[in-house]
């Protein structure tokens, strides 16, 4: 019976986060507004690069795919791609400089005016990501943090930051990809003049 109850309390925990947002007017705005300016990043021929570490960086090579390859729709690959797929790379630098250099030598290399970057961290704070988004910030890159209920540092540096209201990493993950989700819906649907109907 204990289990059964911690089944129903982390489901029922995970669809009142939903329901919060969805009750946000705030969010909802900043959706919209992350959407709009995504479908101009896309319309200049610019690009959507994504970071995180351990279950964000699986967010964030999931959601460039939702971008690069289809989400409900069959239409043109969009340029997006997650920081972290070079492995080789990943542990050259990690080696010779140091983790927290990983996304940011990236972002200054591939990112470029009006290109979005989304960083992704629970808590708003690690170091590699928040080193990826202030080199962003130079570069006049649109930043767009997924954060916790606090927003550590990301919440001050980013240019939109959507901060999941929950302290709990497993409950922000998965409102991280519902986020990720409806912003890559809309901006598939936007992009490509494709009807609700």
């Amino acid at each position: 019976m204990e289990n059964i109850e911690k089944i129903k309390n982390i489901l029922t925990t995970s669809a009142s986060l939903k329901m919060a947002l969805a009750k946000d007017e705030k969010f909802i705005a900043m959706c919209l507004d992350s959407v709009a300016k995504i479908v101009d990043c896309f319309k200049r021929d610019g690009k959507v690069m994504f970071c995180g570490n351990g279950g964000s960086a699986a967010d964030a090579q999931h959601l460039a795919a939702e971008f690069s390859g289809r989400f409900y729709h069959d239409r043109d690959p969009l340029f997006a791609e997650a920081l972290h797929a070079n492995t080789s790379y990943l542990t050259a630098v990690a080696n010779d400089y140091s983790f927290a250099e990983v996304y940011s030598r990236l972002v200054k290399a591939k990112c470029r005016k009006g290109d979005v970057l989304f960083g992704i961290s629970t808590s708003g704070n690690s170091e590699n990501i928040v080193r990826a988004i202030e080199q962003a910030n130079q570069q006049d890159v649109l930043t767009i943090g997924f954060t916790g209920e606090k927003g550590g540092k990301l919440a001050e540096l980013c240019d939109i930051c959507f901060k999941v209201p929950s302290n709990d990493t497993p409950r922000i993950q998965e409102s991280h990809i519902v986020i990720g989700h409806l912003i890559c819906e809309l901006v598939e649907q936007e992009y490509f003049k494709i009807s609700n109907a």
